[in-house]
């Protein structure tokens, strides 16, 4: 029997009765575009970060070209980013104009190497590029280090935007995602720890100013009507039906997110001694949006896969090619030290199963066919 790399089908049984009673409710209204359930989120969304303004939208990618108008980023300008990341974080950048330069990551975290922020910053200087921002990715659910990057960033009089699609709910000293740097994205895809049914996203900002450009590019770049157009917009809604999707999940986050912490302490006590596990810094949490473990020298990961797939375990490779290295970026600016560990851990990342509902006696059965398919191509 296969086994579910996500299992939404679990956690849909869990909540079915909340998912049915919200959307009969929008259906006997019938208000499926910004209906009430969109502010109803949106409300409760701010009130988790504090009072930050939240803007939801269509997607995570939509989120991120919503948050890089909403800082008036223009053709000409630079913004540092990972190449170990999804497309997404790169071509908001590239499709609005502007040139995202490839930075390295560090090997504990996957995210951003603070201390090799400054070898981007020089390449997109090089460039002649007008540098103006960080693009920050929390991967595979543990936020990169903000603190740091912002440091770097109020420095080198840049801004910071914060790529949550996989971290949205973890936190750094207590404090969560969401309010760090000018703008945090976020993804509702279905795959996420918080996920709609649907294409879906969010935009989090304690500036009123950008939240202001945000709301009006998000329809249109409408302005006090939908007949005046204030800014170049877009159609980068969130429907109702999401939304209400979302509000029946959001009840039951919070229980999901320690449920993932126990999962993967359970895989890291399990695989310490035969891959190389997913390590958190002190004074972080991790949504566990994916449980992403090295393999050792030499292994093919291919045949290990192939192994696994035969014994019913599902696995992923997150990401397989740096966007770097992708047909349409390699005319972009790469950092002055390179990307060797980025490169590296493409080639050796892989992903098991990883959700809320994932029991122990499904784990183990993991851990021992990951052992045995090691164990053959190390032979």
């Amino acid at each position: 029997m296969t086994i579910a790399f996500i299992d939404l089908a679990a956690q849909q049984s869990r909540i079915r009765s909340r998912l049915d009673a919200r959307l009969k409710q929008v259906m006997d209204r019938g208000d499926y575009i910004m209906g009430r359930e969109v502010g109803e989120l949106e409300t409760a969304l701010s009130e988790r970060l504090g009072g930050h303004h939240t803007i939801s939208c269509s997607s995570g990618t939509d989120a991120l070209i919503l948050g890089l108008l909403g800082l008036q980023v223009r053709p000409g300008d630079g913004i540092i980013v990972p190449s170990f990341t999804f497309a997404a974080s790169a071509e908001s950048i590239a499709v609005l104009g502007a040139s995202p330069v490839f930075a390295e990551v560090e090997e504990a975290s996957f995210n951003l190497d603070p201390n090799l922020l400054g070898d981007a910053l020089s390449a997109g200087k090089k460039a002649g590029l007008n540098m103006v921002g960080i693009m920050a990715v929390g991967l595979f659910g543990q936020p990169a280090n903000l603190p740091a990057i912002s440091e770097f960033a109020a420095k080198n009089g840049l801004w910071l935007l914060d790529d949550a699609a996989q971290s949205f709910g973890a936190k750094w000293a207590e404090k969560p995602v969401g309010q760090f740097g000018a703008v945090t994205a976020t993804s509702f895809f279905p795959a996420k720890p918080l996920g709609c049914y649907g294409d879906g996203g969010a935009l989090f900002t304690g500036d009123d100013k950008i939240a202001g450009i945000v709301r009006s590019c998000r329809i249109h770049g409408q302005g006090s009507d939908k007949y005046e157009n204030i800014h170049i917009g877009m159609t980068a809604r969130l429907d109702t039906m999401q939304a209400a999707v979302l509000l029946a999940k959001l009840e039951i986050f919070d229980e999901e997110l320690a449920a993932r912490q126990q999962i993967a302490e359970r895989y890291n006590k399990m695989l310490e001694d035969i891959v190389t596990t997913p390590k958190l810094a002190d004074a972080t949490t991790s949504s566990w949006a994916q449980y992403v473990i090295r393999l050792p020298e030499g292994g093919d990961r291919s045949a290990i896969q192939a192994d696994l797939a035969k014994k019913g375990v599902p696995t992923a490779i997150y990401y397989p090619r740096p966007m770097h290295t992708q047909p349409v970026y390699t005319h972009y600016p790469v950092s002055t030290s390179g990307l060797a560990l980025t490169e590296k851990m493409a080639s050796d990342v892989l992903a098991l199963p990883m959700h809320p509902y994932l029991e122990k006696d499904t784990q183990i059965r993991i851990v021992q066919a990951l052992e045995s398919a090691l164990a053959i191509k190390a032979a």
